[in-house]
């Protein structure tokens, strides 16, 4: 079968690197189950991930195989497996999970930690990773499990979560005092999230959406945001309002542009994104006014404060009420395989699909 590999370098370069599944099955350990990945998805997420993969460690979950794999890397996807070996008593062949996993067809896993609905990785390289990309749903055991949503949760649950946090860090935040919010690439299904959340929330400032002229059009059409704003036109934002900017794209010229414009009116750029990954070397300026938000350690954050249940109920409740949202837009592309991704891959680089798609990776049974 076969593992889809970027780049480390260069991750607009792309290759599928056959694996040895026999070997794999045979070198099952006693303790662990044997993944097949049966579909996930692809968003401008996972490229945030590889553009970060040695600042923020998303190389490390899933290490490339082949024998001449130096310099090459994995980009995590979140999706769907079914185990189809097991050496572990607790776990039975047949089961269902919801996850982290690497874009291909297998993935061996060292369940720890196991409850009803849940179980970890335990697998040495990924005991120092955050625990919530360790975390498999146990989905045959959760209520309510509906087969039909495993397209929406793939798309929407690792973005919209994103959404979530960012939402409760600027309400706890007091919204750093602004009486705006400006979303840049506000396009993305993270910031369309984030906007669902500012608008069903009677005490936040309005969403300003910053986007290209190509996709203005259709963030309008969500009916969410309070203004839209193109790249060209950022001098229309109202600079006279306390303003606090979300930054999902990394386009520093136009972060920059924002701050000469807004001066003392920036209270804060919360940098999450990177869907304009090729414009990030000069910093500038807008850096002194600039914090990364880094979801797992705002989710592990609350976990502790709230208790693992309440944030869970908290954030599974944001996202039953932003799914049905999204899905009148969202419309779903599905692939064919890793061959399938590759084709598209270059596109998903640079931008260029269409805002209101969702790519689904099905891949050969």
């Amino acid at each position: 079968m076969s593992q889809f590999q970027v780049r480390k370098d260069d991750f607009a370069t792309c290759r599928i690197q056959a694996t040895d599944d026999v070997a794999t099955r045979a070198a099952l350990a006693d303790g662990e189950i044997l993944l097949k990945v049966d579909r996930f998805a692809f968003t401008a997420n996972n490229i945030t991930y590889a553009a970060t993969g040695d600042t923020l460690g998303y190389w490390k979950f899933f290490p490339p195989v082949g024998g001449d794999a130096d310099g090459w890397g994995v980009t995590p996807v979140w999706g769907f497996a079914d185990v189809v070996e097991s050496k572990a008593p607790d776990v039975a062949v047949g089961e269902r999970l919801y996850g982290y996993f690497p874009p291909a067809s297998f993935l061996t896993v060292l369940p720890v930690r196991l409850t009803p609905t849940r179980l970890f990785d335990g697998s040495a390289h990924r005991t120092a990773l955050p625990p919530g990309y360790n975390s498999y749903s146990r989905v045959q055991a959760e209520k309510g499990y509906e087969a039909r949503m495993d397209d929406s949760r793939m798309l929407l649950w690792p973005l919209h979560v994103t959404s979530f946090c960012l939402w409760d860090m600027l309400a706890d935040q007091g919204w750093f005092g602004a009486r705006q919010v400006l979303i840049l690439s506000a396009s993305s299904k993270t910031s369309i999230g984030l906007a669902y959340a500012l608008a069903a929330d009677s005490n936040a400032p309005p969403a300003i959406a910053v986007t290209s002229r190509r996709n203005s059009a259709f963030v309008g059409s969500l009916d969410v945001y309070q203004q839209v704003v193109t790249y060209e036109a950022i001098e229309s934002v109202d600079a006279s309002v306390p303003t606090v900017i979300v930054d999902m794209s990394g386009n520093r010229d136009v972060l920059n542009q924002l701050q000469a414009h807004l001066g003392e009116q920036l209270k804060r750029c919360i940098n999450v994104g990177l869907t304009h990954w090729d414009t990030t070397a000069d910093v500038g300026p807008i850096a002194e006014h600039s914090e990364f938000f880094f979801a797992p350690g705002h989710i592990q954050r609350r976990m502790k404060e709230w208790g693992v249940d309440e944030f869970s109920a908290k954030s599974s409740a944001f996202l039953r009420d932003t799914a049905p949202k999204s899905q009148r837009w969202l419309e779903i592309v599905r692939l064919n395989g890793l061959d399938g991704l590759a084709e598209v891959y270059a596109d998903a680089c640079e931008g260029r699909l269409a805002p209101n798609q969702g790519l689904i990776v099905e891949m050969p049974r």
